[in-house]
């Protein structure tokens, strides 16, 4: 019995240390994972204007001018097809951001190739979170409120995208033949590469944490 309770006491010290600490173990388990150690940027990198993204308390926060923060480390050599991807996203009063994918690191301006997905509950933009940004915008509140923390779930598997908020569909789109992305969004097509959290402006504040991805076939 005793050795059972030493079983069960390390099932649970490892539940509550959650996936950044137990990266491989988690992705034997469940095909999930973690992009983000929770107390540094390593394998991320930053266009522009560099100061924009901080890690504190295990988050990393996007506050100042437009700055995208790239993944480019090893998971999958930073190159996602298909795949899922979730976040969890907290945003103060008023911000706005997005999550790409399928995109490359590009230094300067808004990332020009693969797709945005929506960060903005209260800012003045009517595009809403968890819209698929110029291609299927959601113009309502999709379960997500400012100071409360609330997941973003993409699904990409060919041409299909789904887009889901604390466990809600927002968005079901699939790419058809021929298409050639929306006016002034070329690059937006399905193809392949990697992720980026968005540094929109400098009243914009919005925190990051439990990032992770599962590929797929």
């Amino acid at each position: 019995m005793a050795r059972y309770g030493v079983l069960l006491l390390v099932c649970t010290c490892v539940l509550m240390a959650g996936c950044q600490t137990t990266q491989r173990m988690c992705s034997r388990m469940t095909g999930w994972t973690p992009l983000f150690d929770g107390k540094s940027l390593d394998g991320w990198k930053a266009s522009e204007n560099k100061d924009t993204f901080t890690v504190r308390d295990g988050e990393i926060i996007a506050h100042g001018q437009r700055s995208h923060l790239f993944y480019v480390g090893p998971v999958n050599s930073a190159n996602f097809k298909n795949f899922e991807f979730k976040a969890d996203v907290k945003t103060e009063i008023g911000s706005n951001s997005g999550l790409y994918f399928h995109t490359e690191y590009q230094e300067t301006d808004w990332p020009a190739k693969g797709f945005e997905v929506q960060v903005n509950n209260t800012h003045t933009d009517a595009k809403k979170t968890g819209g698929l940004y110029n291609v299927k915008d959601s113009n309502h509140q999709s379960r997500a409120f400012d100071y409360e923390w609330f997941t973003e779930h993409i699904i990409v598997r060919d041409k299909h995208v789904t887009i889901k908020v604390n466990g809600h569909t927002v968005v079901e789109w699939t790419e058809l033949e021929g298409w050639k992305g929306p006016q002034g969004n070329p690059g937006r097509k399905l193809s392949g590469g990697t992720f980026a959290l968005q540094g929109h402006d400098p009243d914009s504040v919005v925190h990051f944490k439990n990032i992770m991805v599962k590929p797929l076939p």
